[in-house]
């Protein structure tokens, strides 16, 4: 499993990373190892907007159903569609093509200093 070297985490098991202007917003590892085998995904449309803290999506697995916040205010600019189709691919890689949705932001700055470095996150979910 590859995670992205400038992964931040939120105490609700979401991720944020930077890649060509936008971030990334998916599941931890550790969120989707305690869902066990996911069989739903629930994303936004593309140009939704939210606030950080507010529900985005939903998951569901075979054990619970779960809802997903954002851990920075954006806009939606891409949704992984793949993940629509085939839920169960967040169980193989959370990481490397299973980010949930793309977004833009203007407040990632001020909105990440409540979020964690992975490994610090690892460290407090073990």
């Amino acid at each position: 499993m590859t995670v992205h070297e400038n992964i931040l985490c939120s105490k609700s098991h979401e991720y944020v990373y930077e890649e060509n202007g936008n971030y990334n917003i998916g599941l931890t590892d550790y969120a989707i190892e305690q869902l066990g085998d996911i069989v739903f995904v629930e994303l936004p449309e593309i140009g939704t907007s939210y606030t950080k803290g507010e529900i985005f999506g939903t998951i569901e697995s075979v054990k619970a159903a779960s809802e997903i916040y954002m851990p920075i205010s954006g806009t939606v600019t891409a949704i992984n569609e793949e993940l629509i189709e085939k839920p169960e691919l967040l169980n193989e890689s959370s990481f490397e093509d299973a980010w949930l949705i793309k977004v833009s932001s203007n407040t990632f700055d001020e909105d990440n200093k409540d979020l964690i470095d992975y490994d610090t996150y690892k460290e407090e979910v073990e």
